[in-house]
């Protein structure tokens, strides 16, 4: 399976930590990184995610992201708009994407504590939903 990573800029010594544990997943897997691309936030991973799975030499796309609770509901606003979007496009490509985005509503403590768990299962989620779907079209 040849997969992408979509990584947010933003809170990027949380995010690049993110980005070193998914890719030793990947590889723990036999999963091929075909591409890693950096959006400047969360929000903004879905325009690239479409972008990939277009191009047909992808199979899923996991995406990184740290969205940290801040003065206002701003983090609710990001983190809702970048899942519904990351999951419109997930079934108009018919190919997985994975929501490795943490938040909203965290502190930066917790954003540190959820960088390996959340990393690797976005990877895990990309060959999971890859290979249900494999038997599903048998």
């Amino acid at each position: 399976m040849r997969i992408a990573i979509v990584v947010s800029e933003f809170n990027g010594d949380i995010t690049g930590r993110m980005l070193e544990a998914a890719q030793q997943r990947a590889a723990e897997m036999d999963l091929e990184v075909g591409r890693v691309c950096r959006a400047p936030g969360s929000y903004d991973m879905p325009f690239l995610v479409d972008a990939l799975l277009k191009c047909g030499s992808i199979d899923g796309v996991a995406t990184l992201g740290a969205i940290i609770r801040g003065q206002t509901k701003h983090d609710e606003v990001i983190a809702h708009a970048t899942a519904a979007s990351l999951q419109a496009l997930s079934v108009k490509h018919g190919k997985p994407v994975s929501l490795g985005v943490s938040g909203p509503g965290m502190t930066v403590r917790q954003a540190h504590a959820r960088i390996r768990p959340v990393a690797r299962r976005a990877v895990e989620a990309l060959l999971e939903l890859h290979k249900e779907a494999g038997r599903i079209r048998a």
